[in-house]
């Protein structure tokens, strides 16, 4: 398959106005109104359905995200557009960079379903994928054998049900949820965990995932911006061997993973998106992928790191 056909667009960084991507804020428009924000989405969508992309990854914690590219959908009309959203947060930022809280996460058959139908309003037909937002193993949906019955119920109807994971604890909550059952039928089809060049403890688990027959997405491929910005210095060495620059090189890293299906670009611009398509075109040899696979941290750090991102 052609690289650039896997890769996707992730929009938690374009549907409100705080994000805790690095290297996001000179991207955006000054003014980041609704409307402005609208327009770049838009413009971003453009840019990757022109460049081949075809995926598009949202969920109902981002902001105006589903109500944008709803939007783009019914503006543009694209027949062949696979779109992946998420349940179980819920946006409570109400358009503020600085508010305190800026989503809050329950994994309840009441959540599941006021969420659902709030998603198919704003996409109007185009959902093919439906995901539990950052699974744990603390999650109550394990327990929960009515919800997972509802699950079952959107997968009979033709959704494709899947979940996302965050967290040091990611390989250990793949494994549990590929193994979950409904009434003796595997529940979910779709994973999408953080993996990058920093953070890489779900690879396995993710190929054994694939091996099952899940569709493996890839987010955070970037580290939220880190791995752009202000990349190791073994990194900038294999980017400018490649001639290419870091962000282009992690995303050549990710799509390097023959398990990954589908890998997330969170650009917020056409200028980033075209810089990110670059690792399309990048083949990294074993002595590259051997300096990229000495850079990973223990989960741990990694997710410490993370979690002190402030949302600006």
């Amino acid at each position: 398959m052609n690289a650039i056909h896997r890769l996707g667009i992730g929009l938690a960084a374009l549907g409100r106005p705080a994000y805790i991507n690095v290297g996001r804020a000179d991207a955006l428009p000054p003014d980041r109104s609704v409307a402005h924000m609208r327009e770049a989405t838009w413009d971003v969508l453009d840019a990757a359905y022109a460049a081949g992309i075809r995926w598009v990854d949202t969920a109902r914690s981002y902001g105006r995200a589903e109500e944008f590219l709803g939007g783009w959908l019914t503006a543009q009309g694209p027949p062949d557009v696979t779109v992946s959203s998420k349940w179980g947060y819920t946006y409570v930022g109400e358009w503020k960079t600085d508010a305190p809280v800026h989503e809050v996460k329950e994994h309840s058959l009441d959540r599941y379903q006021a969420q659902y139908e709030e998603t198919r309003a704003l996409l109007d037909g185009y959902l093919s994928v439906y995901q539990v937002h950052s699974l744990t193993e603390e999650s109550p949906l394990f327990q929960d054998v009515r919800l997972q019955a509802a699950l079952a119920e959107a997968a009979a109807d033709g959704i494709r049900v899947g979940f996302s994971t965050s967290g040091p604890g990611q390989a250990d909550t793949i494994r549990r949820a590929v193994a979950l059952e409904v009434s003796g039928q595997r529940l979910f089809s779709t994973v999408q965990s953080t993996w990058n060049v920093l953070e890489t403890s779900a690879g396995e688990a993710l190929r054994e995932a694939h091996d099952a027959g899940l569709h493996v997405l890839l987010k955070e491929v970037l580290a939220n911006g880190r791995l752009a910005t202000r990349p190791p210095a073994a990194m900038r060495t294999v980017a400018v061997k490649n001639l290419v620059q870091p962000d282009a090189l992690a995303l050549a890293s990710a799509l390097s993973r023959p398990w990954a299906d589908t890998v997330l670009i969170g650009a917020v611009s056409p200028e980033q998106l075209v810089a990110n398509l670059a690792a399309a075109e990048v083949s990294l040899d074993e002595g590259d992928l051997d300096v990229l696979a000495g850079m990973s941290v223990a989960p741990g750090i990694y997710w410490a790191e993370r979690s002190a991102l402030p949302w600006t």
